[in-house]
């Protein structure tokens, strides 16, 4: 576990764009350091965590994952824990139990991993409904409630979850419904060769001693509320509209967009623009966002699961259905 460190940083009021985006560079260099090759994964891992999402990683195991998500959590100064979701797991392994204390004759209740700032759920399709519905319901509300009491969590609280994309034996898919939750779904996927050979020859390369904390929990706070003032103008607004509206008459998806994912999907935009430095959205800030955002909640005619090339032609599709409208 790693605990918010009690670093004092010169704290910045970021009362305009610019000190934000020197911020969020800042932020992704420190990341840089223990990912190669990997800056538009940690610019929209980054995206997620202003607008206030969860991350799904769809990706095979060992391509750094855990060390991106520990770097992150340094870098903002902020908990980490890590679950290892298996069958036998319970909801109170991870949202923790209340517990009879004999000398009080009262019940205590012992917090659970979940209590954290960034919160790495490890194979997350191989633990029962009930398990994922418990995190899940944590990641929409904010909070827990155990024995009809109710338990904030962390103001900034984070989800990263993966899962393996080619391993389904004893799995339990997500349905539709909670693969919403999800903000985006990403993949890191393998380094190219020379980022591979930078990883072999760097002795550093996973330690987490070379990171420095660039963000406080107070600076993140600043930076999400910027997020909100970020401007979508209509022909945005109707922009992104249309793409989604795409999603819903398309011959070959079953399940279109929800008006909750679309609202997720400009919320995502908004954070994108901040991360490039600008106050307004622009529409190839939404074409950035939206295969990560729309991945996961396509439900394809037939009911079936898309390779990632029927994925990308179809998203390509839809962002092609739409004339790109000029200015704000």
């Amino acid at each position: 576990m790693l605990c918010r460190c009690e670093v004092k940083v010169e704290m910045t009021q970021l009362v305009d764009v610019k000190n934000a985006k020197e911020k969020i560079d800042r932020l992704i260099y420190e990341m840089e350091k223990t990912i190669y090759g990997k800056r538009e994964v940690i610019q929209l891992t980054v995206t997620a965590l202003l607008a206030g999402g969860h991350v799904l990683f769809e990706d095979i195991p060992g391509v750094g994952k855990t060390m991106m998500i520990k770097t992150l959590a340094k870098a903002i100064m902020g908990d980490f824990n890590r679950i290892q979701l298996t069958p036998d797991l319970f909801p109170g392994d991870i949202l923790g139990v209340s517990i009879f204390n004999s000398q009080t004759n009262e019940f205590e209740f012992r917090r659970g991993p979940i209590f954290t700032t960034l919160l790495l759920a490890d194979e997350i399709n191989r633990t029962t409904p009930k398990t994922q519905s418990a995190l899940l319901e944590a990641m929409s509300e904010n909070h827990v409630t155990i024995d009809n009491k109710t338990y904030e969590l962390d103001e900034h609280f984070f989800v990263l979850a993966t899962q393996n994309p080619i391993e389904f034996e004893g799995t339990y898919p997500m349905p539709e419904a909670q693969l919403d939750r999800f903000l985006f779904r990403l993949k890191i996927g393998y380094p190219s060769f020379e980022d591979e050979l930078n990883l072999m020859m760097d002795k550093k390369n996973h330690e987490l001693i070379q990171v420095e904390h660039v963000i406080s929990h107070e600076e993140l706070t600043q930076l999400k509320q910027l997020v909100n003032q970020v401007y979508v103008g209509e022909n945005v607004a109707r922009y992104a509209l249309s793409l989604v509206s795409v999603t819903r008459s398309h011959p070959q998806i079953e399940l279109g967009i929800s008006p909750r994912g679309c609202l997720a999907f400009l919320k995502a935009a908004q954070a994108f623009a901040l991360t490039e430095g600008r106050d307004f959205v622009s529409p190839l800030d939404i074409q950035k966002v939206l295969p990560a955002a729309f991945r996961h909640r396509l439900l394809l005619s037939g009911n079936y699961s898309p390779t990632e090339r029927q994925l990308n032609k179809i998203i390509a599709e839809i962002i092609a259905a739409v004339n790109v409208p000029i200015g704000r």
